[in-house]
């Protein structure tokens, strides 16, 4: 999203619940960073080299817009839990597709519930990443209104950053292992780490909770 839209998500979900297609393309496009760090935390490496993670959240926002009616939530939580649930199943089959197919290993499942749990636990360390950063939110709107802002404040750093913050936040990596990842030392991941954290600072639209 960009930096001069003003998040407004209860008032789009109410619109789209009355039949505003505006309303609910700006509500799913205010959505397109959170799932794709969420997306991006659950894919190792060889799934990243075949498909990326932008292409399942377009994947899941279309789907969500064609199954809009099927959504009987009325809140902001629970309409970000309905679109974690779609992502979650695009996950499953594209690890289905590019991964599992490939191995021609019929008797391994991947499962729903598996997945499911890595996922929700990512979402939920965003939440606790949201507030060792801004701890003057404090509504339930707020604070996913806030979500939203810090997923977009997540995609707009340097890639480097990106991974670092989502591995470490989202993924809950440990620095030496990070280190071993980028096949760099602890004290450079933590120099970048820093960095990171110095430039999401920098963006207050999402810490300042407007």
């Amino acid at each position: 999203m960009s930096d001069s839209v003003i998040v407004n998500i209860e008032h789009w979900l109410d619109q789209a619940r009355g039949g505003s297609k505006e309303a609910l393309g700006r509500l799913l496009g205010a959505h397109m960073n959170y799932l794709k760090t969420l997306a991006y935390a659950q894919m190792d490496d060889r799934l990243k080299r075949r498909v990326g993670a932008s292409d399942i959240v377009q994947e899941t926002l279309l789907e969500a817009h064609r199954d809009f009616l099927d959504f009987l939530g009325k809140t902001p939580a629970e309409f970000s839990g309905w679109l974690r649930m779609i992502l979650i199943n695009n996950l499953k089959r594209a690890i289905e597709s590019h991964l599992l197919a490939a191995k021609r290993d019929l008797r391994r499942e991947l499962s729903i519930d598996e997945i499911k749990g890595r996922t929700d636990q990512s979402a939920a360390r965003l939440e606790t990443f949201l507030a060792t950063q801004n701890s003057s939110v404090c509504s339930q709107i707020q604070r996913h209104e806030s979500l939203v802002r810090l997923s977009d404040a997540i995609a707009r750093l340097p890639e480097e950053y990106r991974q670092v913050i989502i591995l470490r936040h989202i993924q809950g990596m440990a620095f030496k292992d990070i280190a071993e990842r980028f096949h760099k030392s602890s004290g450079a991941i933590r120099m970048i780490w820093m960095r990171a954290i110095e430039k999401l600072r920098e963006t207050s639209d999402w810490s300042s909770g407007r």
